[in-house]
């Protein structure tokens, strides 16, 4: 099934209505969606140059916007929540995180974990309805979200455009681990600032 959507998402990629499309992608990948809108944003940034810079902002956009409806859904629909949750298997690992949120290093870890979320291939979605069950704040949400889903679609629509297939090659090889590794070390270095400067 996965595999259908995904070559489904590649279809949609070289239709006239991509734009569209990928707004669509975008908004429910936050939310329930398996396939990421990156499947889309590349073939679209390598098939017109001039427009991937309308690909990133289409795919910030309304991911930032599914993942607001990710958190309202996380927020007023448990039992439909938990099953997402629980198909991606991350269950143990957000009661965990429930648990440390009530004390202010956990905050700052839960911060972290969205920024990884957004940035990373770790499922956006589960993190987006977890921020509405733990009624995460509202605004920060919006903000970390905005920060981690620009970032990396900026860099997969940028390097789309300036590299072509080279770079669709080395995103579907190795594009999971590099981006969670340069997730790992924003991270560290935004502690180490903030340790600094507090």
């Amino acid at each position: 099934m996965i595999k259908k959507l995904y070559d489904r998402c590649l279809e949609l990629a070289r239709h006239k209505f991509s734009k569209p499309a990928l707004a669509f992608i975008s908004f429910v990948e936050s939310s329930f969606f398996p396939i990421p809108p990156d499947i889309m944003i590349i073939p679209m940034s390598i098939a017109k140059k001039e427009d991937y810079f309308k690909n990133f902002l289409i795919a910030t956009l309304f991911s930032v916007l599914g993942g607001v409806f990710g958190y309202f859904l996380g927020n007023f629909f448990i039992e439909l929540s938990m099953s997402v949750i629980e198909f991606y298997n991350y269950e143990e690992k957000v009661l965990k995180l429930q648990e440390e949120l009530s004390n202010r290093s956990g905050k700052f870890l839960w911060l972290g974990a969205l920024f990884l979320a957004g940035f990373t291939p770790v499922p956006y979605k589960v993190f987006t309805i977890t921020s509405g069950m733990i009624n995460f704040n509202l605004t920060l949400f919006i903000l970390v979200s905005l920060i981690s889903r620009g970032l990396r679609f900026f860099i997969v629509s940028y390097l789309s455009m300036k590299f072509g297939k080279k770079f669709e090659e080395f995103f579907f090889l190795r594009g999971g681990k590099t981006f969670l590794i340069f997730g790992f070390l924003i991270i560290l270095i935004l502690s180490l600032i903030y340790i600094w400067i507090s």
